[in-house]
């Protein structure tokens, strides 16, 4: 007889949330629990929202959370600055020049809350292969351009190499803003308008910072409600015991799945079209905040998963096979809208869900048989608006944060990412580039 998933249920007034993961039962959540306690996690969830130097190898706090509480603060002073001189004045087009998250999170925003409904061309290059620009400003007017460079250190090389290609095809140093924590380095390109952010927003958690400014600047979007959202989930981790239990259960599990059976992938798999690039944000989140060797005093060797994914119906044309059939250990996260509970997208969500955690047996031939063997959280919104993503985004940088403190590791370095820059350096300086 085929295992049956073990079941957990946290539901407010934005989401549901179904847990189908065999296997792990309360005595393993209680298990991990134990550690939770041992490790004093409460404390250092406290030091974050108090803004302590949670951040112990970089020797700094990490800010994201009292930027998403001090809504009224908002538009920053430096954007109103920037409003009120008329960079606005005539432009059709926002090219977003930025990589990682300074382009996963204006770019998740501006697809999921902004759409169709905009009078404004947003478009982003990440670089560093100049035929990106070539093919993207192929069809614009310099004059109808406005280029946002988005970079908190203003040393990246991708987002360099780009703004000089941008600066030599613009011509208007006015049309040009830098979104930087290094207001010096960009003022050494020329550039008149620069909009501030704080060294304690780490690149993957700069959503909640002007580095969105490309969205924010689109009058159809809500930025107050969005970090509000955010808030609230922050108000919730640290006031609502349920709220905690359900974070808890995403972090234990991971860690669980990843330890102990051997899942060291997970797929992230969104049902709304709005959302088809979450993936790809809590990607970099989580892959990079949990990427890191394993603290020698852990019981837990094996730290981030592989996350991978995009947009459901879609992968299940392409690697869903794998999924149903194959050998590979993986888990999943699945999310979709509740927003119309008749729609193609919400009725696969479900059906997915049910038959990858569960199996089937009925309705298919002995050959088609498939595996049942994926452990799964399934997330049903109630809709997608921008306090709702706030509160999504937020309670995903909790199960990481959680995570990480269970792993004893810190998320807000990023050495390996650091060390490709080195190497490509020596590269180009040794071979004269």
């Amino acid at each position: 007889m085929m295992e049956k998933p073990n079941n957990y249920f946290f539901e407010n007034d934005l989401l549901r949330y179904e847990s189908h993961l065999k296997g792990f039962t309360s005595s393993i959540f209680n298990e991990l629990n134990a550690k939770f306690e041992e490790l004093n996690v409460d404390s250092k969830i406290e030091d974050l929202f108090a803004g302590k130097n949670v951040n112990y190898t970089e020797d700094q706090a990490a800010w994201h959370p009292q930027y998403r509480a001090n809504t009224p603060n908002w538009p920053s002073k430096d954007l109103s600055e920037c409003l009120n001189k008329g960079v606005l004045d005539g432009v059709l087009n926002i090219v977003i020049v930025g990589i990682g998250g300074s382009f996963e999170g204006p770019k998740l925003l501006i697809e999921s809350l902004i759409g169709p409904n905009t009078n404004l061309n947003h478009l982003f290059i990440t670089g560093s292969d100049p035929i990106e620009f070539i093919e993207k400003t192929s069809n614009l007017k310099s004059t109808e351009t406005l280029f946002i460079i988005s970079s908190k250190s203003f040393t990246t090389d991708e987002t360099l190499e780009t703004l000089n290609d941008a600066i030599k095809w613009s011509g208007d140093m006015n049309k040009f803003i830098a979104i930087t924590a290094n207001e010096s380095k960009a003022s050494e390109y020329n550039i008149k308008h620069i909009i501030k952010f704080d060294k304690e927003i780490g690149g993957r958690y700069s959503i909640w910072s002007d580095i969105s400014v490309p969205a924010f600047l689109d009058a159809t979007f809500e930025p107050d409600n969005f970090l509000k959202g955010g808030n609230q989930a922050d108000l919730d981790l640290q006031n609502n015991k349920k709220y905690l239990e359900f974070v808890k259960t995403l972090s234990y599990s991971d860690i669980w799945l990843n330890n102990s059976k051997n899942k060291t992938s997970r797929a992230v798999l969104s049902y709304s079209w709005k959302l088809r690039s979450f993936a790809d944000y809590v990607q970099q989140l989580e892959m990079e905040s949990l990427g890191k060797q394993p603290h020698k005093n852990s019981d837990f060797k094996k730290t981030g998963q592989i996350i991978f994914g995009g947009y459901g119906p879609t992968a299940q044309h392409s690697y869903f096979q794998l999924l149903h059939q194959g050998t590979q250990n993986i888990c999943a996260d699945i999310i979709a809208s509740k927003e119309d509970l008749k729609s193609l997208a919400y009725a696969q969500a479900i059906t997915q869900a049910k038959i990858l955690s569960d199996g089937a047996d009925d309705l298919l031939k002995a050959k088609e048989k498939i595996n049942g063997n994926i452990p799964l959280n399934l997330f049903l919104l109630n809709q997608i608006d921008a306090y709702t993503l706030g509160y999504l985004i937020a309670t995903w940088e909790h199960r990481t944060y959680i995570t990480a403190a269970m792993l004893q590791i810190n998320p807000y370095d990023q050495y390996g990412v650091s060390a490709g820059k080195i190497f490509t350096k020596k590269y180009l300086q040794d071979n004269g580039g």
